[in-house]
């Protein structure tokens, strides 16, 4: 064949791909469909600018309504302050107490496969209900008070850090584990010299990161009736003293403030 008579091939010579259609149709499709789940969504949550634009005025009232903070109450908001922080304190403390044992029999590396199953469906039924349902559980089981805001934090931990502690003794070194099952070491001696040692960083860590959330959770637990700094909030907002809870809310800001940048420090340290 002699090369002159042959001709370069164009574009539009290429006969068209049917998965290129076939791929731009899913995708026309997915996109119609997310555009109708978010119309519908944006409708049922009753999605408004206007509403927003409308109570603009109120808006307005509330924060004039703040000011001049009331600073006669600092000695209260001192104490409901410590309290929020003791709430978090003992729950986050007592969870790991629970967490920390169960979490060697939720680990694939440290436990049979029985337990594995029972303990890890344990972690994650405790972790699905939220803080604020225990909270409402607790309630109604020992009353008003802090007691049952610390009960509440302290169950929905246990799944939350039961699950962190188990996924981080799954991830340790295996070799310095091998090395002890060659010289005939128990179980238990190998979790306490092999195991332990590589993740008690990472507990602490969990611990302190979970200690931030149920700062957080505590101040949202005192809205149900569970005590410190957000049921002195909540009482507040009901007597319309918005001039008291500019002070508690500038308070609410610094306290996490200053626990999430202590805590990140102590982490970075730690790791």
């Amino acid at each position: 064949m002699n090369p002159k008579n042959l001709h370069p091939l164009k574009a539009d010579d290429i006969p068209p791909n049917p998965l290129t259609y076939l791929r731009i149709s899913v995708l026309a499709v997915s996109a119609l469909i997310a555009i109708f789940i978010y119309a519908w969504s944006f409708k049922a949550v009753e999605f408004s600018f206007g509403s927003l634009i409308d109570g603009a005025d109120k808006m307005l009232n509330f924060l004039r309504g703040m000011f001049p903070p009331d600073l006669t109450i600092l000695k209260r908001v001192f104490d409901e302050t410590l309290l929020t922080i003791q709430l978090a304190l003992v729950g986050t403390t007592l969870c790991v107490i629970v967490a920390f044992p169960l979490s060697f029999l939720a680990a694939k590396n440290t436990a049979p496969a029985w337990t594995y199953y029972i303990v890890r469906f344990f972690f994650n039924a405790v972790r699905a209900i939220d803080t604020l349902v225990f909270a409402l559980i607790f309630v109604a089981w020992v009353g008003l008070g802090p007691f049952p805001g610390m009960l509440a934090m302290a169950v929905h931990s246990i799944g939350m850090l039961g699950k962190l502690f188990s996924e981080a003794i799954e991830n340790i070194d295996t070799g310095q584990v091998e090395a002890l099952e060659s010289v005939g070491a128990s179980r238990m001696e190998i979790i306490r010299w092999a195991v332990i040692p590589q993740v008690s960083s990472y507990f602490i860590s969990y611990f302190l990161y979970r200690f931030e959330i149920n700062i957080r959770a505590a101040v949202v637990l005192g809205l149900v009736g569970a005590g410190g700094i957000g049921q002195y909030l909540k009482t507040n907002m009901d007597y319309y003293a918005y001039e008291k809870v500019s002070v508690i809310i500038f308070t609410i800001l610094v306290l996490v403030m200053t626990i999430d940048a202590f805590s990140n420090w102590l982490r970075r340290r730690l790791l």
